[in-house]
């Protein structure tokens, strides 16, 4: 049966190269991911939510100014005395009785500026200050998810280096199982060798191939998903400019902060709460608000003969509203006694998960400093096989289970450099 391995890998390169890919490094793949991405769009348009409610919040001690211009005609009795009151153009005729009960019909025209300005809500000013709490909450969280589109970008960026160190893995394997076939097939017509020698390595040749296939899917799967945190409609081929290696990180890393940005916006919701309940029960208390309006009246449109002015203060107290006010506290101390405990978990869960991240850090580290000791043993192993197989002094399947190692064991070193920066990334992530 002829066996020609190599066009099979020219394929795979040909259908990759269809598609020229764009090159760039772990910084600008970042860079792209926080001015592109979906979710960064999204956070920001919660933190201007947040600032708006908290802008609106400002009405609280700011005047309620508004102005209208009125006009009407009436034969009322009592609207046809008032308008010519208002107009100061009353004369001791009006007020004959006939006149009075049944009025001719009056126009009158009527401008008017109100002013409304709270001197003293206490509930108001509270709330004030739960809104603003919320927006420093929602800044936090903006933060907080900007630092992980940023471990998830580097996560992507390094997936696709493990996808592209596999498939140039398993590339060069399929290149020395061509020479292993090569040898093998004349030592089949020469007679040295059995027919299942050469199907063994023909066997494992399809088998790589095959590895291969879900190599080269894996490249473009990996590819994708930078374009989607890119926000990337093309789903350029993104090629990565460096290759996987290990990543020197700081070495203050591994402790637990609650200075951390998520930490510290639960934290501000908390506060939040807080304010809301003595709001709530500040409504129990009377509000006191200044209030004034001045007045222009004619019986001609935008004319304005006559005017007069109203200033006041008002002390309003709501005492009884069934049990709507009591609820409404009861409500928001439970919430806040929610978020008080809510708040207290999630640090547990964050120190318990810093804990688990250095455990990490020390597990993969000792995985890549084995899979690293394997790779020499194994290509030592395959090195001394592979030159007494040559010789006829090696069995076909010894060696064909040496390359399976080595081809085995350099992967696990790839996977395990991945793993490594992964966990220092996360550890990082989960400190900062």
């Amino acid at each position: 049966m002829n066996y020609i391995p190599i066009r099979i890998v020219l394929f795979f390169s040909v259908a990759l190269g269809a598609q020229t890919p764009q090159y760039l490094s772990m910084e600008e793949a970042v860079l792209k991911a926080t001015e592109h991405n979906n979710s960064i769009k999204v956070i920001e348009a919660q933190v201007a939510v947040s600032k708006a409610e908290y802008q609106q919040s400002a009405a609280v001690f700011l005047p309620n100014i508004s102005a209208s211009y009125t006009g009407i005609t009436t034969t009322n009795p009592l609207m046809a005395f008032g308008s010519k009151l208002n107009q100061e153009v009353l004369t001791i005729s009006d007020f004959d009785p006939a006149l009075l009960n049944d009025p001719d019909r009056t126009t009158n025209y009527a401008t008017k500026i109100e002013v409304q300005q709270p001197l003293l809500n206490l509930d108001g000013f509270l709330q004030r200050g739960a809104a603003k709490a919320k927006y420093q909450a929602t800044q936090l969280q903006q933060e907080r998810t900007t630092d992980y589109l940023i471990l998830e970008t580097k996560k992507a960026y390094m997936q696709l280096q493990l996808a592209l160190a596999q498939v140039t893995t398993l590339q060069k394997t399929q290149k020395a199982l061509d020479e292993t076939f090569r040898i093998t097939q004349n030592k089949y017509e020469q007679g040295l060798l059995q027919k299942s020698d050469l199907l063994a390595v023909e066997l494992r040749v399809n088998d790589v191939k095959n590895q291969l296939r879900y190599a080269e899917s894996n490249v473009q799967n990996a590819s994708n998903y930078l374009s989607v945190l890119f926000d990337d409609h093309t789903f350029e081929r993104w090629q990565p400019s460096d290759s996987l290696a290990i990543i020197p990180l700081a070495n203050d890393l591994g402790n637990f902060s609650e200075n951390r940005a998520d930490i510290l916006a639960l934290d501000l919701s908390t506060k939040a709460y807080e304010k809301m309940y003595k709001a709530e029960k500040m409504t129990f208390l009377p509000r006191l608000n200044a209030f004034g309006s001045y007045e222009l009246y004619d019986d001609e449109i935008f004319q304005a003969d006559a005017s007069g002015y109203i200033v006041g203060a008002q002390l309003s107290w709501n005492l009884f509203e069934g049990s709507k006010k009591f609820g409404k506290v009861a409500k928001s101390k439970a919430s806040l006694e929610k978020s008080k405990f809510e708040l207290a978990q999630y640090k547990m869960e964050s120190q318990a998960e810093v804990n688990r991240a250095n455990r990490m850090v020390q597990d993969a580290n000792n995985a890549w400093n084995l899979a690293k000791l394997g790779l020499e043993q194994s290509e030592e192993s395959l090195r001394i096989r592979n030159n007494r197989y040559k010789e006829g002094l090696e069995r076909t399947s010894d060696l064909l289970l040496a390359e399976s190692q080595f081809s085995q064991k350099q992967l696990e070193y790839y996977n395990a450099i991945y793993q490594y920066n992964y966990a220092q990334l996360y550890l990082q992530f989960l400190s900062k």
